[in-house]
């Protein structure tokens, strides 16, 4: 997945500058990007129907997980997921995974600067 880090209050916000990518959700192997504290996902359902999304957690130190588990996106809605913090979301490789039920569902990361 593709990370678009924000330019933040007072960036360079030349032509595209602030554009987010956006690409369809693999079904097949997952998504998933290096976790970086903070990160926010969002997702655009381009269907005609709902479509689903699971965000999977792992433990924290008290052994708490909570995933995100079969969210339902209405047709062409954005949903918003985070700000993700490691505790709880980033897996033992760093990475965070996430998992849409069609490739109709855009996935794209927003970063602090």
């Amino acid at each position: 997945m593709t990370v678009t880090t924000m330019e933040g209050a007072y960036g360079d916000y030349g032509a595209n500058e602030a554009d987010v990518a956006m690409a369809a959700a693999d079904v097949g192997n997952g998504n998933y990007w290096v976790l970086k504290e903070g990160d926010v996902l969002l997702a655009h359902n381009t269907n005609v129907g709902a479509q689903t999304i699971t965000i999977a957690s792992v433990a924290d130190k008290y052994g708490r997980s909570g995933n995100i588990a079969a969210y339902s996106i209405g047709a062409d809605e954005y949903a918003v997921f985070g700000p993700f913090q490691f505790h709880g979301w980033r897996q033992t490789t760093g990475w965070i995974h996430v998992d849409a039920a069609s490739a109709d569902v855009l996935l794209g990361v927003l970063r602090a600067p």
